[in-house]
């Protein structure tokens, strides 16, 4: 097997809205429905009189590394392929990448914004107004490219429920939930409140998408501390909820149903699992942890899906992994995506193994579990990184430097970039 036979299906992308996202709502929504204002330049996303502090969060993709830490403060300082979906595929294209899952961005991964509105029938609304853009507009554009994804009205169990099936019947093949309920206020997985929403999932065979950030938030050591440690231990963060929904009787009550934990890497998985094994082993006859007659490694290979962006250690050890539940994602347009070199990247990773293992951590298993096969649509051959590479000369890929934006670095180019000069970046539009 060479690189260029790869079919690369990326679990875990992330889309900019585009100015024009609410533009058809309804009538009686306009004057409700979040929209761009321009101040001093910046555009801002505008909803119930709160300035939202970005349009897009780390869409830096473009840039040279030197100015990954610029924060977009305008359309005008964003590859285009952020927020076009036309554009998008040619960068997909140029990266050889077939297929992704894109999360939203100014809404929240989770669909946020709607559950901190105060007006919730018109947060309803225009949250079914938004999955439907998303599955239609932004998915429907280019069939066979992207993995319908939606976002459900957490504040209300019986209308998560009805959406979820309303966006099933659509050709929604996931649901981006918190990682955590609890720490945005909500019921927790161990409660049972959300039973209904994942009976529906598990007879729909959606999978829970849960993105790191969106509960448990990676913490910063202090404010001095350099930025790079909270963006090494980022990805981990994902390890409290792991553990959280292993031990919670979701898997038990649902045994079909599949979480995937977007962005977390998979590096550290076998540590957990060792961990979780002694926890059972050791404490079990005072915690009466039950994993309904699996050991803990068992329950999480057959429930958990894992991916990576980079993750050599974890390629290197896969016999401590389950290789029919690891899935590989792109990131684009985040900073820690390697566009577009994704191929070149997974390839010096995963060249060691069998072309039957590299089959499915690249696609065969996101294809399988979010039951979206973009082989059927476009043609197998014209799926893989070669094909994609090839009609994809024309797409200039070249860094583009000076494209502006928020300087974290302003003032602390003799010192190293702290987590304060980065948390400017979530204030500096308020």
């Amino acid at each position: 097997m060479e690189m260029r036979d790869m079919i690369l299906v990326s679990l875990d992308d992330h889309l900019v809205e585009p100015p024009s996202t609410f533009a058809d709502v309804p009538v009686g929504l306009k004057d409700l429905a979040p929209k761009i204002i321009t101040k001093d330049g910046a555009e801002s996303w505008v909803y119930e009189g709160r300035l939202l502090p970005n349009i897009a969060l780390n869409a830096v993709v473009g840039r040279p590394p030197e100015e990954f830490g610029f924060e977009p403060t305008a359309y005008s300082q964003l590859r285009e392929g952020t927020f076009n979906p036309d554009k998008r595929v040619e960068d997909m294209d140029a990266d050889g990448v077939c297929a992704s899952v894109c999360f939203p961005s100014a809404v929240g991964p989770a669909g946020q914004l709607f559950a901190d509105a105060t007006d919730k029938k018109a947060a309803l609304a225009l949250l079914q107004y938004y999955n439907d853009w998303l599955i239609d507009s932004w998915c429907g554009s280019n069939p066979g490219r992207f993995i319908p994804l939606g976002i459900v009205p957490v504040w209300d169990i019986d209308l998560a429920v009805a959406e979820a099936k309303r966006i099933a019947k659509k050709g929604a093949r996931t649901i981006s939930l918190h990682d955590n309920f609890s720490a945005k206020g909500l019921p927790s997985i161990h409660s049972g409140y959300w039973d209904p929403l994942f009976a529906v999932m598990e007879e729909e065979r959606m999978v829970i998408s849960a993105h790191i950030g969106t509960g448990n938030q990676a913490p910063h050591a202090s404010p001095e501390t350099p930025i790079d440690a909270w963006i090494t231990t980022m990805p981990m963060s994902i390890a409290v909820a792991a553990a959280d929904w292993l031990y919670s009787p979701i898997f038990k009550k649902f045994p079909n149903l599949k979480i995937a934990l977007a962005e977390g890497g998979v590096g550290w998985v076998p540590y957990l699992l060792e961990r979780v094994e002694f926890t059972y082993k050791h404490h079990r006859a005072w915690t009466h942890a039950d994993f309904g007659g699996k050991t803990p490694s068992e329950l999480f290979f057959s429930n958990f899906i894992t991916c990576f962006i980079s993750d050599d250690f974890g390629m290197k050890n896969i016999d401590f992994l389950n290789p029919d539940m690891i899935c590989w994602e792109c990131d684009y347009p985040h900073s820690d995506s390697v566009w577009p070199r994704s191929a070149n990247a997974l390839w010096d990773s995963v060249k060691h193994l069998d072309k039957e293992t590299i089959d499915k951590i690249t696609h065969l298993n996101t294809i399988r579990e979010f039951r979206y096969d973009p082989r059927e649509i476009l043609g197998r051959e014209n799926c893989t990184v070669g094909a994609l590479k090839d009609r994809s000369k024309h797409v200039d890929t070249a860094p583009v430097a000076g494209r502006g934006g928020f300087n974290p670095k302003e003032g602390a180019e003799k010192r190293p970039v702290t987590s304060a000069d980065v948390m400017k970046l979530f204030t500096v539009a308020l």
